[in-house]
């Protein structure tokens, strides 16, 4: 398992989250993540 930080931007902000995630998940799948993280926390 690795972690990454990641910034998403979404609504013209910056978002930085963590994704915790297994060393064969493509660059993609990880971004993806990030992306689900931040839409479940901050977008209502």
């Amino acid at each position: 398992m690795y972690k990454y930080t990641i910034d998403v931007q979404l609504e013209g902000k910056i978002y930085q989250t963590n994704v915790i995630a297994n060393k064969d998940q493509t660059e993609e799948e990880i971004f993806q993540i990030a992306r689900d993280q931040v839409l479940s926390q901050w977008a209502k």
